[in-house]
């Protein structure tokens, strides 16, 4: 793995951890907001679509066209799940779940089906992100796991990262394999949220439109970045980065959050989130070693 390679991901994992801030702040909006970015996105990137389709650098073959439609069905399905999960257990459960299975099982995945190697460096890295994101997300307090939300909160955080691993896989082998540019997976990804999510918004425009009142800077951040930051790791492994670094490497968005948390949303770290700091910044390094 290349040092542009390595420097991608860290780039895609600090836009990561800015969308999401920004997307924070306008929690309370729902679906409306969701909506509001990926069509904000479609725009946007619009014309880099169309120039790389009117130069004919994708290949149409049916397999590329089921990739890009399982892609966009998968990451549709993640969404939900992540919020249902956020409805019915506690937060501090399910996104260090998601946020740690996700790379291990992507990880295993590209092993399993992609032939890519493990090295005791790789696991090591792998396993001290793991740690890193549990740290950080749960403040060191473990007993969250066994309060009454806790259980589900592990069931939905599991069913997160299994569609993150799925995601992943599918992408990587999209724009590895059958030579899908990473701006058209992801363009058609955003297209196809932003299509299932019109019914929702249809049924009471004006609510939505009121809803969305005082946050459209924030959509347009969103619509901005989120794609930016996915498209550079898609970029990362079109040039051949292995899932099994780069999955994992992009979990340091945890750890430019929690900072982006302290300075901009006066968040407490605490000694628990600064280890996680650096004990994912040492997964990191073991990771870059491996490559």
């Amino acid at each position: 793995m290349t040092l542009a390679t390595i420097l991608l991901v860290v780039l895609a994992a600090l836009i990561h951890a800015t969308w999401n801030l920004l997307a924070k702040r306008a929690a309370l909006v729902g679906p409306a907001f969701v909506f509001a970015y990926n069509l904000v996105a479609c725009i946007a990137y619009a014309p880099w679509l169309v120039w790389i389709l009117a130069h004919g650098r994708v290949a149409w073959t049916r397999h590329a066209v089921a990739a890009i439609v399982a892609s966009g069905v998968v990451h549709l399905a993640y969404s939900l799940v992540l919020q249902r999960g956020y409805q019915v257990a506690d937060f501090t459960v399910v996104y260090p779940v998601a946020r740690g299975s996700g790379p291990m099982l992507a990880s295993l995945a590209a092993v399993l089906l992609m032939g890519e190697a493990v090295t005791p460096l790789r696991l090591a890295g792998l396993l001290a992100i793991v740690a890193g994101i549990l740290l950080i997300s749960t403040r060191g307090d473990v007993r969250a796991f066994a309060r009454p939300g806790g259980q589900a909160g592990v069931r939905w955080g599991a069913a997160t990262g299994g569609l993150i691993a799925s995601y992943t896989v599918i992408d990587a082998f999209a724009v590895k394999a059958l030579g899908v540019p990473p701006v058209v997976l992801d363009w058609f990804g955003n297209f196809q949220r932003f299509f299932f999510l019109v019914p929702f918004v249809a049924r009471d425009p004006r609510r939505a439109l009121a809803r969305m009142r005082g946050h459209w800077h924030l959509a347009v951040g969103v619509g901005l970045l989120a794609p930016l930051s996915y498209i550079l790791v898609l970029g990362a492994l079109s040039l051949g980065a292995p899932v099994t670094i780069v999955a994992p490497m992009r979990e340091m968005s945890m750890m430019a959050a929690a900072i982006m948390g302290m300075l901009f949303l006066r968040e407490e770290v605490g000694p628990a989130r600064l280890l996680g700091c650096a004990v994912l910044v040492g997964g990191v390094i073991l990771l870059g070693a491996s490559g």
